[in-house]
């Protein structure tokens, strides 16, 4: 079934560039194809839309009446199919269904079967595509059977069938592995989603989205993301996403994608959103990106994002009263217990850099960690998530019996201190950074190969917290809410968890230290990169890798500056600042192990895969050991 776009009247055209006027017949399309048909073919026109032209001219004949339609047009299943939250005996599936030219709502059947012919159906039953969930439908099918392996599909009254796809229960207690992928930050604009079709190649068995599905920038060019943008990916619409139809036609644009289908198609997602499925720099009470002049009411705005991504993703929903509470947990067996996390709109203060402070909210950031004459640290309730969502984690990392602890988290929560010698000089004079770094790398080279005794008064001041502070350089990460990261860390301590925490929202790729703020170490963190979003390297800053990780001492110090805490930032022993991919995660009763993969290019329709980096973190009685990075 074919459907045909039909743009609107002309109008007198005074935009000239072409980007402009492409992006403008996105818009109308993706807007068509939101409210009006949904076909495959016509979705197949959205890379060529900017070839293509508008309506005709007075003189030309009168189109001959359409045919009668048939007595049931099928539904068009045009973003493909996804399965979500996997349980041991449950799965969410996730379609969109829309008839074109109707607005009627489409009733479907559902098969789960064990064959990708469908000749073992295991479970069956009925759901309807709604007008007022913009056509999508979701079903919570019960009854499976854990660790076990399945197909599915949709079909309308008509036969029309939607793309199968494959899913996956959580594993049953005696599982011996687990290995899942683990993506965030991607933006539709900046480049091709290579990263989701690796991974739908490879043998992950689910997948972790942290956050950053979509993202709320239109597509004016001083936008973040537009500089740049390969082939025709321009967003729709062009304004940023503010109300329920922009936030669908967003949606729409993202799973127009191909290479992100077969992902959700390939395997089971467990997601969470992070800032730009909302605003940009969210919190409980507003956005970094969000102006009540212009773009009306935070709260209704923040409510609109959230109804739109419950209906577009394979999520379960914890709370219909409430949908913005999407924080839940997941048990791998008795291998892991995965806390999904919500440290965007569900608790969070306002950033201390984003009052508009010359410093970038450094002397709030001081003041608030500087203790009091009664030895209380000003920012003490100041947090990220609700204390309910506090008490939940810390309650559910104690309740649970598994061999590790893993947060599905936003934001960076490794204490990201960078020496104020460097800081300042990175952000007041660039050009003098390279001198700054030197001196400081030199001094901890000399320490580590000669002990302190080695330094110069020089050297001794630079390495002295006292006289040359750390300072964090994002105030949006948990480096922001030390107060609350220091409470979660030191209640995992107490409990002698091992705790492995997930990460996205920096761009870059990271593995580090989690450590208290006296420095004791309690658990590790992977951060994987993004899937096309700009890391360091977009700032200038990407040769900073091998100075922050202390792998540019190796020609020093050998391979034991590897991992040794050496660089810039104490708690960083790995880190990649300029290349986008994915992160494999593999976890068994004795280590959990992360494979950094990366894309070539995200700019190219073409791409190789390389891993980077291979780290693995054994466990032992008293937590985690010294990590194997390969």
């Amino acid at each position: 079934m074919t459907t045909r776009y039909i743009p609107p009247a002309p109008q007198p055209d005074t935009a000239t560039d072409p980007r402009e006027v492409a992006n403008r017949r996105r818009r109308d399309f993706l807007d068509f194809l939101v409210k009006s048909s949904s076909s495959a073919v016509a979705l197949a026109a959205v890379g060529s839309l900017a070839a293509c032209g508008g309506g005709g001219s007075d003189s030309t004949p009168a189109p001959a009446p359409a045919p009668a339609p048939p007595a049931a047009t099928p539904a068009a299943f045009a973003f493909g199919v996804a399965s979500g939250d996997p349980l041991t005996d449950r799965v969410i599936l996730w379609a969109h269904a829309k008839v074109p030219d109707s607005t009627a709502d489409v009733a479907l059947t559902w098969d789960v079967a064990n064959d990708a012919a469908f000749k073992s159906i295991v479970r069956s039953g009925t759901v309807t595509a709604t007008a007022d969930a913009s056509f999508t439908a979701k079903v919570d099918v019960t009854g499976l059977t854990a660790g076990a392996s399945y197909f599915y599909r949709f079909r309308d009254a008509t036969g029309a069938t939607s793309t199968v796809g494959t899913t996956r229960t959580l594993p049953a207690a005696d599982v011996a592995s687990v290995k899942f992928a683990v993506f965030s930050c991607t933006l539709y604009s900046e480049g091709y989603f290579h990263a989701y079709d690796a991974a739908a190649q490879s043998d992950a068995q689910y997948a972790l989205h942290l956050g950053d599905y979509i993202y709320e920038y239109g597509s004016d060019p001083k936008k973040y993301g537009n500089s740049s943008i390969p082939g025709n990916r321009v967003a729709s619409p062009a304004n940023d996403i503010v109300t329920m139809n922009d936030y669908r036609t967003r949606h729409a644009l993202y799973k127009s994608d191909l290479k992100l289908q077969a992902a959700h198609a390939r395997m089971p997602w467990i997601t969470v959103w992070d800032d730009h499925e909302t605003a940009n720099n969210g919190y409980v009470n507003g956005a970094e990106n969000h102006d009540p002049a212009t773009q009306g009411d935070w709260v209704t705005r923040k409510n609109i994002a959230a109804k739109v991504y419950h209906e577009w993703m394979p999520i379960r929903t914890p709370d219909p009263a409430n949908l913005l509470k999407i924080y839940r947990r997941f048990d791998f067996g008795s291998l892991f217990t995965l806390h999904m996390i919500d440290t965007r709109l569900e608790g969070r203060d306002r950033q201390y850099d984003n009052f508009g402070d010359a410093d970038g909210g450094i002397a709030r950031y001081l003041a608030g960690i500087t203790p009091n004459a009664s030895g209380i640290r000003p920012d003490a309730s100041r947090q990220m998530m609700s204390a309910e969502q506090q008490n939940w984690l810390t309650a559910g990392m104690q309740a649970s019996s598994a061999t590790w602890q893993l947060l599905g988290n936003q934001t960076i929560m490794a204490r990201m201190w960078l020496p104020g010698s460097v800081l300042s000089t990175v952000l007041a004079s660039p050009a003098t950074a390279p001198a700054a770094i030197s001196a400081f790398l030199t001094a901890k080279a000399t320490r580590a190969a000669a002990g302190p005794g080695a330094l110069t008064p020089t050297q001794t001041a630079l390495l002295d917290p006292a006289t040359n502070p750390r300072l964090p350089y994002n105030l949006d990460s948990w480096d922001g809410y030390p107060a609350q990261r220091e409470a979660i860390l030191q209640t995992v301590k107490t409990q002698g968890k091992r705790l492995v925490t997930l990460s996205g929202d920096s761009h870059n790729a990271w593995f580090t230290q989690l450590t208290t703020l006296a420095g004791d170490k309690v658990g590790v963190e992977f951060a994987g990169t993004s899937v096309t979003s700009t890391g360091f390297e977009s700032a200038g800053l990407g040769t900073l890798a091998s100075s922050i990780d202390g792998s540019a001492l190796v020609p020093q110090l050998g391979n034991a500056a590897i991992g040794a805490g050496l660089g810039l930032i104490d708690d960083v022993s790995y880190c990649d600042t300029t290349r986008r991919g994915y992160l494999v995660m593999t976890v068994t009763a004795a280590q959990v192990k992360g494979e950094y993969v990366y894309v070539s290019s995200v700019k190219e329709t073409t791409y190789t895969v390389t891993v980077g980096r291979t780290i693995t973190v054994a466990a032992t009685a008293g937590g985690t050991a010294v990590p194997v990075i390969a």
